[in-house]
């Protein structure tokens, strides 16, 4: 196994690591330790890349493994969101059948002996994904140090809603691009799905 895909693998592993403590509010800027290992699962995700092109080492499992883990990676922590109040249920629904539709289609082309490449559509979609999560995450570990007394804020309630509306916006913003993204893979591969027997 090469050096990309080694990466690829670990950003899988870092996955049950995050929701635990993102999870775990008794544990002590547990927001901040989640808030890490996404930020290094993420960079994960620009480095293999980069190095994968760079030294000519795509593999076939790579092109399968590496969208798999982004994929692994945002919809665990949009789950936690969910399951923490910090988002809605809607954004992840959305998310999840963008993810299963382009996935199916996917699998449909390689049937056909053909590899349907990400466009820039969905790597502007993956930032904005990547970028929602850890602003999410910086906003409540603020949060969290007001809790533990760290920092002193007057009107804590009222930058708690702040926060969660800013949030919020990031979170759906990654939502349109999603469907966005989606409508256009839809439309540039059309062939898959009126051809699909």
């Amino acid at each position: 196994m090469n050096l990309p895909n080694k990466l690829t693998v670990l950003r899988i592993i870092l996955v049950p690591f995050y929701i635990f403590f993102l999870l775990m509010p008794v544990i002590p800027h547990h927001y901040l330790i989640a808030l890490i290992i996404f930020g290094i699962a993420s960079y994960t995700d620009h480095l293999d890349g980069k190095i994968a092109r760079k030294y000519n080492m795509i593999t076939d499992f790579g092109k399968f493994a590496d969208p798999l883990a982004d994929k692994i990676m945002i919809l665990a922590a949009l789950a936690c969101f969910v399951q923490l109040g910090l988002t809605n249920a809607v954004v992840l629904t959305i998310i999840v059948s963008r993810e299963f539709m382009v996935t199916a289609m996917r699998l449909v082309a390689s049937s056909k002996g053909k590899i349907v490449a990400a466009n820039n559509w969905g790597k502007a979609k993956t930032i904005s994904q990547i970028t929602a999560v850890l602003l999410v995450m910086i906003l409540q570990y603020i949060l969290e140090l007001n809790t533990l007394n760290v920092i002193s804020i007057e009107n804590a309630q009222q930058l708690t809603n702040i926060f969660s509306i800013v949030g919020e916006c990031a979170v759906w913003i990654s939502a349109v691009l999603t469907i966005v993204s989606g409508v256009i893979y839809i439309v540039q591969n059309f062939e898959f799905i009126r051809n699909a027997k």
